[in-house]
């Protein structure tokens, strides 16, 4: 059995890649990341660091052109600002967060799969994606749900012969049950980046980061890229 971790340099994907590793070993783990116009580029170079840490092959693909006509205002050509607040008031606000990337994890699952199909022709290979609970509420971002995981498995399955799923292991669970799972496998969170600001420093403002700090405090613990 081979694994291929979607890996965004986050607290999330990295929980996952060192579970993978856990689970099955190195030698039978990659990960794989995406750039698509982001404005916080820095998680590109997390998740290599990762990677390296673990001593697993990585990949990286360019799919800038698909979200060129997009707004969300994750991206660097979009003129919307990121939100200051948490996922539960953007949703208040205007019924969804602005930092959705259009059907992003569809497009990160089907290059995961095309990947798989490639590097692992013969083998059974999963690909681990990091949705969890938090994420989905209050249909912040849909294509973490349990449905869409779910739905696009059964698409992967059938258009791969049986031989790449898709496993999401945190998909019923909060952020601070990953990050608990990851403090007990020593996950290196220190190397992540979560925060949307394109900065050197997180900004501890957005709706990414505010969820970050308060699953590690509910761990009785700080964020260590928070600690400087």
């Amino acid at each position: 059995m081979k694994a291929i971790v979607l890996s965004s340099g986050g607290v999330d994907s990295t929980t996952c890649v060192a579970l993978a590793v856990h689970d099955l070993g190195k030698e039978n783990v990659s990960s794989v990341s995406a750039y698509y116009g982001q404005k916080h580029k820095k998680e590109l170079e997390c998740a290599e660091k990762i990677a390296e840490y673990y001593g697993i092959k990585h990949y990286e693909f360019d799919l800038s052109a698909i979200m060129q006509y997009s707004n969300c205002a994750l991206l660097d050509n979009s003129t919307e600002k990121i939100q200051h607040k948490s996922y539960a008031e953007q949703i208040k606000e205007k019924g969804m967060v602005n930092t959705y990337v259009p059907f992003r994890n569809g497009l990160f699952l089907a290059v995961a799969t095309s990947l798989a199909m490639s590097i692992n022709p013969d083998e059974e290979t999963v690909i681990v994606i990091g949705a969890h609970a938090d994420d989905s509420a209050g249909n912040a971002y849909a294509d973490c749900s349990e449905p869409f995981i779910w739905n696009m498995n059964q698409a992967v399955e059938k258009g791969t012969y049986n031989k790449v799923k898709i496993v999401a292991p945190f998909v019923g669970k909060n952020k601070a049950e990953v990050v608990r799972v990851g403090l007990e496998l020593k996950t290196p969170y220190e190397l992540t980046w979560s925060c949307y600001e394109g900065s050197e420093k997180p900004c501890g403002k957005c709706g990414t980061c505010i969820d970050r700090i308060k699953a590690f405090q509910k761990n009785g613990t700080t964020d260590p890229i928070m600690k400087e």
